[in-house]
């Protein structure tokens, strides 16, 4: 039913389904729809859920490469790709009419802060991953949002190459960085890696101290 719902609102020309629509597709009565979702707005809420796990699936199975920029780069095509497959869903999935911001974003943002962590280990990042998380995720949905929503407008076919590449090189440095430019992807790197294995003869408010000058350090620049 939730498949048929998201299909039907895919297709509709007014982004808009009725449960009479979602029933006959799937060949129940309205009661079976009422007694799963209490109404068109509940079933509306499962879709967005839905949606979510649909694009969170492909991300917890997303094999990592050698290269974590490379990975970061297949996830924002992914979410594009994943925002024009299914436009309607899309925008509510990111609507700011929803009383709650849905659990599955906030996993979203945390599966990238984990990319970005190992870009930071790395030494790629030139920015804190808390930043650069927030710069990917805003950027992204609102490139998808801008093409699902005014696609006669934004109809640029490179625009989605063009803002991701403004973004990523500002929050990433080149695989083989210039000395004389690298001092915050290292202090970076070096935080990442405390971070990820704080192992050291350092006792604990020393280890924090020095994580406090590595991000000093990294937003200097």
């Amino acid at each position: 039913m939730l498949e048929a719902a998201a299909e039907l609102l895919d297709s509709s020309p007014d982004r808009d389904i009725s449960t009479r629509a979602v029933c006959e597709a799937v060949g129940v009565g309205a009661p079976v729809l009422y007694r799963l979702f209490g109404d068109k707005s509940g079933l509306l809420s499962a879709v967005v859920d839905h949606g979510f796990e649909q694009y969170l699936s492909i991300k917890r199975v997303a094999e990592p490469s050698d290269d974590p920029v490379v990975d970061v780069m297949n996830g924002w095509d992914n979410h594009m790709a994943f925002a024009r497959e299914h436009p309607t869903v899309y925008r509510m999935m990111y609507s700011p009419a929803l009383s709650a911001v849905p659990k599955a974003a906030q996993e979203a943002l945390d599966l990238l802060r984990q990319l970005l962590e190992r870009c930071a280990e790395a030494g790629r990042l030139r920015i804190p991953t808390e930043a650069a998380a927030q710069m990917v995720m805003t950027a992204s949905v609102g490139v998808a949002l801008s093409l699902v929503t005014q696609p006669e407008v934004y109809s640029d076919s490179e625009l989605i190459r063009r803002q991701r590449d403004a973004v990523f090189s500002a929050i990433f440095v080149d695989k083989e960085p210039k000395q004389t430019s690298s001092l915050a992807a290292k202090a970076l790197q070096l935080k990442a890696i405390l971070d990820a294995d704080p192992g050291t003869e350092l006792v604990e408010p020393e280890v924090n101290l020095l994580k406090h000058w590595l991000e000093r350090l990294a937003t200097a620049e």
